[in-house]
């Protein structure tokens, strides 16, 4: 078991950070203050291959393994948690399931202009009246013979009003339940798609979030993901990337809140020394230290179980809970050790703060993940 990065993986980190810090740094607290999307960031981030890293060269993509992608979330999110989730969502929720589940044709049309950066992708799984309980839709496509007409809405979708392809779920066979849902390749631009205003957030504030309707939007039948009553499947499948994408996005900001807590308890005096020296602040480090590293390598595992071939819903589950609970607890921590200067924008650890807690509520809440977990545990003894 070799815990060390290879070279590869070294090198991503590197170029992730030094992106991160040398360009991501110089917008990232005025895009959160003004909600502005990152669209000449991202343009060099598709350049940088990270749109489409895990995806295979002949698609455009990186052809790299899931840890480089964890690697290079993580080091984004670090100073960044907005642009991390934008890369999440258009790897994880976009290119993943066209590139596991669509046809040679979709692979073409769709998956090869996301992986290049060309298209933003999105994800329309949540309803007003369905959020945890995703195999309860209410949104339907109606096949005509020629299309699926589609009319319902969704909400909280991220990119909404950046994102040129979705991958949306709604339910083709209302009697069969999770079994009659079916999944679909969306295009902003059709007919009968209204988007709604952005969503105004807490946190994740440079990432847009917006709803849309759907009213008697007619979609090409060569448009449907998978064979009709997969969707339930194509969205599960889907989360299980989509939550290690979130738990490295969560990583970052984390580390993100120790890297800050340490500079800040080393220049700040109190008692005529610097409050690093006080027991109080070396404890709540050396917590911090210890439960970032565990994080880490429950998605390092998880992800290398992915790039194995073998089933890895139990352990996205578990890095994805154990991560954003360590991000919003590392969060107050470093608000805390800051005092009343961590409650000041004046301070990143205030955006940190605020951009954790979604991390505990997207891809699946924590209460979500302990029910995943502890059925796969039931199921194993």
């Amino acid at each position: 078991m070799d815990f060390a990065y290879s070279e590869e993986h070294e090198m991503i980190r590197q170029t992730a950070r030094d992106f991160a810090e040398e360009v991501l740094a110089k917008t990232a607290a005025e895009r959160d203050r003004t909600e502005s999307f990152f669209h000449e960031e991202l343009k060099q981030l598709a350049e940088l291959g990270f749109l489409g890293i895990v995806v295979p060269e002949e698609y455009g993509g990186a052809g790299m393994d899931t840890i480089s992608y964890m690697i290079a979330l993580e080091e984004l999110s670090c100073v960044d948690a907005s642009v991390g989730v934008v890369i999440s969502v258009t790897n994880s929720l976009a290119c993943y399931p066209i590139l596991e589940f669509g046809t040679e044709a979709q692979k073409q049309k769709y998956l090869i202009p996301l992986a290049e950066g060309k298209y933003l992708g999105g994800f329309c799984l949540t309803e007003p009246e369905s959020g945890s309980n995703a195999a309860d839709l209410k949104t339907t496509a109606v096949f005509d013979g020629e299309h699926y007409v589609l009319n319902g809405s969704k909400n909280f979708i991220t990119s909404g009003l950046s994102g040129d392809i979705f991958i949306l779920t709604a339910v083709t066979d209302k009697s069969k339940g999770a079994r009659g849902t079916t999944a679909f390749i969306i295009e902003r631009d059709l007919e009968g798609i209204i988007f709604g205003a952005k969503e105004k957030k807490m946190g994740i504030r440079s990432s847009d979030t917006s709803s849309l309707t759907l009213d008697d939007c007619r979609i090409p039948v060569e448009n449907r993901l998978g064979e009709e009553g997969m969707g339930f499947k194509i969205a599960m499948t889907s989360l299980d990337s989509g939550r290690l994408g979130i738990a490295a996005q969560a990583l970052g900001i984390a580390q993100a809140a120790l890297e800050e807590s340490v500079k800040y308890s080393k220049e700040r005096y109190q008692f005529g020394r610097p409050i690093s020296e006080f027991q109080a602040i070396q404890f709540k480090i050396a917590d911090m230290e210890c439960r970032i590293q565990a994080a880490r390598l429950l998605t390092y595992r998880a992800a290398y179980l992915k790039d194995q071939g073998k089933r890895y819903t139990k352990e996205a589950a578990i890095a994805k809970l154990c991560a954003s609970e360590t991000a919003t607890w590392a969060a107050d921590e470093a608000v805390q050790i800051h005092g009343g200067y961590g409650y000041t924008k004046e301070f990143l650890v205030e955006r940190l703060f605020r951009d954790s807690r979604v991390t505990e509520i997207y891809e699946g809440t924590s209460e979500i993940m302990r029910l995943v977990i502890s059925r796969a545990v039931l199921d194993e003894y």
